[in-house]
């Protein structure tokens, strides 16, 4: 079926991104891909993501954001960290797959696709200068710059930095995980005080991070945070999200 609308409309036969063997038909992915990158379009938490079992059952806060809600406001997100989604993003971070950043884009682009009003800035979570210099790049500016280039705002990649190293988050534990980032951030109040933000990152694992990232940025003075990623882990292999 996505074959032939594809050529009724005339596009022109081409490779799917993640598997040069299909045919994409001038679209990014095949229609195998496309079907198992499809947006999650329900069964989630709008205020931090959290998943639920029902994947079409309608957005709904969980019952940790009304006790105690996330320092943002909103959360915009593709789909689950798993299957083809999660293998795109290893593979843009630890596998040199640069050409990974394309599609990663074009997700972005679709999960803030609608919304009423974007934030004023658009900031992507720093990495140190360690881990640059070690990457290469920094995966979350890189996939910033699909909010600016079709839905607005000022890039403002200097608003956040990450002034001390910390160990990976993965190789800790809860408590852990929030005295390793305490203090490990700055912001710039001059450039975010009374500015709405959208907090650009990957993936939302545990949450920390992003937290962190939220926290600071209201500190220094932000109106109001929101945050987008291309996936959110489910919490039930994240026992540490809240």
């Amino acid at each position: 079926m996505f074959a032939g609308l594809a050529r009724s409309l005339g596009l022109d036969a081409g490779r799917c991104t993640l598997c040069p063997s299909q045919t994409s038909f001038g679209m990014l992915f095949c229609e195998d891909c496309a079907q198992r990158l499809r947006p999650r379009a329900g069964g989630y938490c709008p205020r931090c993501g959290e998943l639920s079992s029902d994947p079409d059952s309608e957005p709904t806060l969980c019952a940790m954001c009304r006790i105690e809600p996330p320092p943002w406001e909103r959360i915009h997100f593709h789909g689950a960290y798993d299957d083809l989604l999660r293998e795109m993003i290893l593979r843009l971070k630890f596998a040199g797959g640069i050409q990974m950043t394309a599609p990663l884009r074009a997700i972005l682009r679709e999960s803030i696709r609608g919304t009423d009003e974007l934030p004023e800035l658009v900031v992507p979570v720093p990495l140190h200068c360690r881990r640059l210099r070690w990457r290469g790049f920094n995966q979350s500016l890189l996939l910033a710059h699909a909010v600016t280039s079709e839905h607005g705002g000022r890039l403002s990649p200097k608003a956040l930095r990450r002034i001390r190293a910390t160990r990976p988050q993965s190789e800790l534990g809860p408590g852990e995980r929030r005295k390793n980032l305490s203090g490990a951030f700055v912001a710039n109040s001059e450039t975010v005080r009374a500015k709405s933000v959208l907090l650009v990152d990957d993936v939302l694992t545990t949450g920390t991070t992003l937290r962190e990232c939220a926290r600071t940025l209201r500190r220094a003075g932000a109106s109001r945070v929101e945050a987008l990623v291309a996936a959110v882990a489910d919490a039930s292999d994240q026992p540490y999200k809240k």
